[in-house]
């Protein structure tokens, strides 16, 4: 791969396309880490065999999701930074260690082609936690990569994080949610992804949150606790 390409969308908001192996160790720490790695169960080659079936869309073909990361980039995430989440860590346990906390997405639809929920290993020691949201509703985000999380789910994600986080890191940023629902929290955000169609992608996506008002960090936070009762 050619050398890391930084994109500095804004004050905080910084978006690499490379290797998170290479680029990771030169960033220093971030309070959280929330991302959404490759799984290694070959994304891209289920939507081209079903293309056209029951909602599925083709997104074009690549080796993104051919194997999962290695256990360094594991190690890396977990030693730059305070607190992380991590979706489908379901595929990773042998990796990351037991935990009391993981947030579930439940999709609202059984017995479908796909799962009827997706789960997120989390570091905290805290009560696992779910949310709700239609798989038919995610489909109206305008999906641009074949994994993509819903803008609401990411968001409700972040809103599990401890109150004093203010940076965050994606490693695997994909199309961007991530950054989308940092940057609409007030977040500082860094994404790193090594597809350069997806980064470009994700890179439109922020530059547009980030030309709509952003929320106070106080905000967020202070709602997410008042509706726990806290």
């Amino acid at each position: 791969m050619s050398e890391p390409r930084k994109e500095q969308l804004a004050d905080g908001v910084a978006l690499w396309l490379g290797d998170m192996l290479e680029v990771l160790p030169t960033l220093g720490m971030f309070d959280a880490c929330v991302t959404d790695p490759p799984y290694g169960i070959c994304a891209d080659l289920a939507a081209s065999k079903n293309k056209g079936k029951w909602g599925w869309s083709y997104y074009g073909h690549s080796d993104w999701d051919n194997a999962r990361p290695p256990p360094v980039a594991f190690e890396l995430m977990l030693s730059r930074s305070r607190t992380q989440i991590i979706w489908g860590g379901n595929y990773f346990t042998d990796l990351l260690r037991p935990s009391m906390q993981w947030l579930m997405w439940d999709k609202g639809q059984r017995e479908f082609s796909l799962a009827d929920f997706e789960m997120a290993w989390s570091s905290q020691n805290k009560a696992s936690r779910a949310i709700s949201y239609p798989r038919a509703r995610a489909l109206q985000d305008g999906k641009e990569h074949p994994t993509q999380k819903p803008l609401e789910v990411m968001a409700w994600c972040l809103d599990q994080l401890p109150a004093d986080i203010r940076t965050i890191i994606d490693p695997f940023m994909g199309s961007g949610t991530t950054g989308v629902a940092a940057v609409n929290r007030g977040f500082s955000f860094t994404g790193i992804d090594c597809e350069p169609r997806y980064f470009e992608i994700a890179c439109r996506r922020i530059s547009e949150a980030l030309k709509r008002p952003r929320l106070p960090l106080e905000e967020p936070r202070r709602v997410v606790q008042e509706t726990l009762g806290l």
